[in-house]
C-alpha cells in the first residue's frame, strides 16, 4: 500500500488484509482467560455492525490509522476522501503488519481504556479487560469508610487500583506487583491520569504490613495446560500474569489463605477468576472463615468475581 491513497481507500485495503490474516478481534469475546482469548473492548462496538469479523477488522484499521494520524475515528469518517501523505505509508504498513501477525492492538497502540482511564500498556503486564470492571463496580458498592485502606494484589497496569482511587480519592489505595516493570508502569499510569495511589514491589503479601478494609485482585488463574494460552492476544502476554498451578487455583488459594491477617474486621476480599472456578473460589472463602460470600457475573453473563467479608468474630 505504498501508492497514494485516500483514507477510505487505505481503510478498505487494510480491512481486507486483516480479514485474510484471521487476527481481527471478536467483539463477543471479553475475557482472555477463558475459552476464547481474543482481545475485545466493547466500548469499540458499533450497534449498527452486523458482521463481527468484518466490523472488527474495520475497527482495527480505523484505530491504527487514527493512531498514526493522531485523529479520532469520527474525523476519519468526515474526511475519508483526504489523500494520505507519503510520510504516513511506512508507519501504517509497519503497524498493520504487526496486527496481521496477531500482536494485540493494546500493545501496538501502547494504551487501553479501562473504566474512565486511559492506561499505558506494554508486554510486561496483562492487558486490562472490560470484565474486570465488574470487580471495580462491586468494590464501589461496599459500605467502606471514606478513609478506607485498599490493597490491589498483582496490580499490573494499576487498572483496578487507579479506577478505585479515581472514584474514591479519599481512599488510601496501594497496588503491589512482583514485577518491577509492572510497578513502574502503574506509577506512570497514576501520574498520567492524575490519580493518587501508591505502588510497591511485593510478591503478594510478602512485603506488606498492616491491615486493609478491602483487598482486591485479578490473579493468574489459567491452568498451564490450557491450549488457549497459545492463541490470540494471550500468546503475547506474560505467562506469569496468566498461569497458576493446581488447575489455575494456586494463587487464588494462597491469597485467600493469607488475606485474613491483612483484613480489618468486616473487611472484604474480592477476586477475579475463570468462569468455571466460581464454586471452587466460594468454597475456599467459606472454608477459610469468610461470610457473605457471593459471586458477580461479567459483561457476558459468566460468573467472574467472587468475594466475601471477614467477620468480626471468626465462626467456629
Amino acid at each position: 500500500m505504498s501508492q497514494s491513497q485516500s483514507i477510505d481507500q487505505w481503510l478498505a485495503t487494510a480491512r481486507q488484509q486483516l480479514e485474510l490474516s484471521g487476527h481481527a478481534r471478536k467483539l463477543q469475546d471479553n475475557n482472555p482467560q477463558d475459552n476464547n482469548p481474543q482481545d475485545n473492548n466493547p466500548q469499540d462496538n458499533n450497534p449498527q455492525d452486523n458482521n463481527p469479523q468484518d466490523n472488527t477488522a474495520r475497527l482495527d484499521a480505523e484505530l491504527l490509522l487514527g493512531h498514526v494520524l493522531q485523529k479520532p475515528r469520527a474525523w476519519l469518517y468526515t474526511w475519508g476522501d483526504t489523500t494520505l501523505e507519503a510520510a504516513h505509508n511506512e508507519p501504517l504498513e509497519r503497524l498493520l503488519a504487526r496486527r496481521c501477525q496477531g500482536e494485540p492492538m493494546a500493545h501496538i497502540l501502547g494504551q487501553r481504556a479501562f473504566w474512565s482511564l486511559e492506561l499505558e500498556v506494554n508486554p510486561s503486564t496483562l492487558i486490562p479487560r472490560p470484565d474486570t470492571e465488574t470487580l471495580v463496580e462491586w468494590a464501589l458498592e461496599l459500605p467502606l469508610l471514606a478513609t478506607a485502606r485498599v490493597l490491589d494484589l498483582g496490580t499490573g497496569t494499576g487498572a483496578i487500583a487507579l479506577a478505585l482511587a479515581s472514584e474514591q480519592p479519599s481512599w488510601k489505595v496501594l497496588g503491589v506487583d512482583v514485577c518491577l516493570p509492572a510497578v513502574e508502569l502503574a506509577r506512570r499510569n497514576a501520574r498520567s491520569n492524575k490519580v493518587r495511589a501508591t505502588f510497591l514491589l511485593s510478591h503478594w503479601f510478602d512485603a506488606l504490613a498492616g491491615q486493609f478494609d478491602l483487598i482486591v485482585s485479578n490473579p493468574p488463574y489459567i491452568d498451564a495446560a490450557d491450549p488457549h494460552l497459545a492463541q490470540g492476544d494471550v500468546a503475547f502476554e506474560p505467562r506469569s500474569a496468566l498461569v497458576a498451578d493446581h488447575q489455575g487455583m494456586a494463587d487464588i488459594e494462597h491469597i485467600i489463605s493469607k488475606a485474613a491477617a491483612f483484613l480489618v474486621a468486616d473487611g472484604w476480599l474480592l477476586l477475579e477468576h475463570g468462569y468455571q472456578q466460581a464454586t471452587a473460589v466460594a468454597d475456599c472463602l467459606k472454608q477459610q472463615g469468610f461470610v457473605d460470600v457471593g459471586t458477580r457475573h461479567d459483561l457476558g453473563g459468566q460468573p467472574r468475581i467472587t468475594g466475601g467479608r471477614w467477620p468480626q468474630t471468626r465462626l467456629a
